[in-house]
């Protein structure tokens, strides 16, 4: 499982309370001008993954340090239906402004996280890898990597700099040279700086004997259908690592796995997941009821 820098939580936390909350909360001020007790759950409203709990908890103390918090489930953690992960007691109006910044955090990562799990459980009993891409929101990669490791996932690239990959666009700049998947592949060996893996997106059985000539790490099969893949798979026969991706969705990702390749890359964890359906559920204490008759 990945590990998430503090500094990198803290990092993300501060720059999404200076959107929400640099110039003040007019709503809250107006109609609290004092302190009001209060508390406040945060329940799971399906079953999921936790994922953000840190950024959440960064997020109410960096509001108010003098919040309470009561940390029912953790990052990693499954939560059932009805579930509380989280209770925060206080000034009312400190949970208010915190309210949508923690709730962001919380909803889309645990929503990566569950999305995740999904997938891996519907390749479950085959040996291969659930990996993301670098199709994340910038400024958040490091944060959404992180939820894809706590659903269950591996990490691909996190940047241009991890590794060797040789995809269309690339190739498009080396058409006027002969067999040019081979060619690019051969380049790579030759100059790579380290050892870095080298993976060669291909869209054809005709491109990937190419590849195969080219000798890399992994061969990509891009935008292929299951049985396509299965022809790739018997033509490569164990001379590379096999990675699928493109239109990979719940429904196909199984047949993926059954054709027998080694990983399989969804963009969709990261810029497609629906956000964990999560609310924040608020009442006065009893001090503040009777203040307040």
């Amino acid at each position: 499982m990945a590990t998430l820098p503090a500094a990198e939580i803290r990092r993300a936390v501060r720059q999404g309370l200076e959107e929400d909350l640099a110039q003040g909360d007019a709503t809250t001020a107006l109609l609290f001008p004092s302190p009001i007790p209060a508390q406040a759950k945060i329940i799971a409203q399906q079953p999921l993954v936790v994922a953000g709990m840190a950024a959440v908890v960064q997020t109410f103390l960096l509001v108010d340090p003098s919040l309470q918090l009561s940390v029912f489930k953790r990052d990693g953690d499954r939560a059932g239906n009805g579930e509380c992960l989280l209770l925060i007691e206080g000034d009312g109006r400190s949970i208010l402004q915190a309210e949508r910044v923690a709730l962001n955090f919380l909803q889309h990562l645990s929503g990566v996280a569950t999305l995740t799990q999904r997938f891996c459980r519907a390749v479950r009993g085959y040996p291969v890898s659930i990996l993301d891409t670098r199709k994340t929101l910038p400024g958040w990669r490091a944060l959404q990597k992180w939820a894809v490791s706590l659903g269950g996932g591996i990490n691909h690239r996190r940047s241009l700099s991890d590794g060797i990959l040789i995809k269309d666009n690339h190739l498009a700049l080396l058409q006027r040279r002969r067999r040019p998947v081979e060619r690019a592949c051969r380049l790579a060996r030759a100059h790579r700086p380290r050892a870095l893996p080298i993976i060669i997106e291909v869209e054809s059985l005709q491109e990937v004997r190419q590849a195969l000539d080219g000798k890399p790490d992994i061969i990509l099969l891009d935008n292929m259908t299951p049985s396509m893949v299965r022809r790739a798979v018997t033509l490569i026969n164990k001379r590379a690592l096999i990675e699928v991706s493109g239109g990979i969705t719940l429904r196909n990702v199984r047949a993926m796995a059954v054709a027998g390749v080694d990983r399989i890359s969804i963009g969709a964890l990261t810029h497609s997941a629906p956000a964990a359906p999560l609310s924040l559920v608020m009442t006065m204490t009893r001090s503040a009821r009777r203040r307040h008759r």
